[in-house]
């Protein structure tokens, strides 16, 4: 087992760290919706085509983590969103045989619709197979289909949630795996994690109160928000953990071809220049964001263009030692 663990991937003393979130297209942006009708494709349905390539070069620039959502299926009434299409455990297996460097990051697999033997075994599989860069972010679940077209009661999700993490604890040491609350030192889990635990990070609150995340929760993802907001969240957790688990959050970018561009609210995140961009996370780093995953399917430029952008320009302005030294 490793002593390095993911986290420290995304959680740098001296920077606010950057990852992007899948799926890697564009289709929320007017050219993208035109490719969408041309393509002949449902709304909510990405453009995959492209994204290997993308995924190498995000893993290739000083990018801290690539983030995948769990979505099972695609409910096109009530969500239009297909997610990244792949099932996620499927699409993390492929991402560790092509990648080197970024953390992969789930935002997040929803743990009370899956068996927790099911999920450890595939996230310890995971974690193996990238060599210790799996960061596991876990949810109770938003989409209200899941859980009636699985047979699964809704209203205990909070109890079965707390469940599936005690399990996943279990199931990755040694010692045996829980069977009727008690270990059976036969039984055990094949492959080992490469970490010596797989963090948990918990995205929203998973019908939990702030005491038990701050007890059982490796760092925090939520959703994106205001500057003040993400702050004082960010203040709060930071206070609650002794400032030693990360926050994070994500923000939709369209990145504008002039730096100077002032900033403009979009939906979840903003159109900008990158100057505009650079100050903002600053201001949010100072405040104890410590990671931001930035999803581009609303931005209006091609994503290889806005990728190479992110990493030659606005990462290393990021830097809190060569922003000292600048200034």
């Amino acid at each position: 087992m490793s002593k390095i663990s993911a986290i420290d991937l995304i959680r740098k003393t001296d920077r606010l760290t950057v990852g992007i979130e899948f799926p890697l297209d564009n289709d929320w942006s007017p050219d993208g919706e035109a490719r969408r009708l041309a393509d002949g494709r449902q709304r909510g349905v990405p453009d995959l085509s492209a994204h290997t390539g993308l995924i190498r070069k995000i893993d290739s620039l000083g990018y801290a983590a690539l983030w995948i959502r769990d979505v099972p299926v695609f409910d096109q009434v009530n969500m239009g969103d297909a997610g990244s299409v792949y099932d996620v455990f499927a699409l993390l297996g492929f991402l560790a045989g092509i990648t080197r460097n970024v953390a992969l990051g789930t935002a997040a697999v929803v743990l009370p619709i899956r068996h927790p033997l099911m999920t450890a075994k595939a996230a310890a599989s995971i974690d193996a197979l990238s060599d210790g860069r799996l960061i596991l972010g876990v949810a109770s679940g938003d989409r209200p289909i899941e859980y009636p077209l699985l047979g699964i009661d809704f209203d205990s999700r909070g109890q079965a949630f707390r469940d599936a993490v005690g399990y996943l604890r279990a199931a990755w040491q040694e010692g045996g795996l829980p069977v009727d609350g008690q270990r059976v030192p036969s039984l055990d889990l094949l492959p080992r994690p490469t970490q010596a635990t797989i963090p948990l990070i918990v995205a929203g609150r998973a019908q939990q109160d702030e005491p038990w995340l701050q007890a059982n929760m490796d760092g925090r993802f939520v959703y994106p928000s205001n500057v003040d907001r993400l702050i004082a969240q960010a203040t709060d957790w930071a206070t609650a953990t002794g400032g030693t688990r990360p926050f994070i959050s994500a923000f939709h970018l369209d990145l504008i071809d002039d730096p100077d561009a002032p900033a403009q609210p979009i939906r979840f995140g903003a159109r900008t220049g990158r100057k505009a961009l650079i100050e903002h996370f600053r201001t949010l780093r100072r405040g104890g964001v410590d990671h931001m995953a930035i999803n581009l399917r609303q931005s209006a430029r091609p994503l290889g263009e806005v990728i190479e952008e992110l990493a030659s320009e606005v990462i290393p302005a990021l830097d809190d030692n060569k922003a000292a030294l600048a200034a």
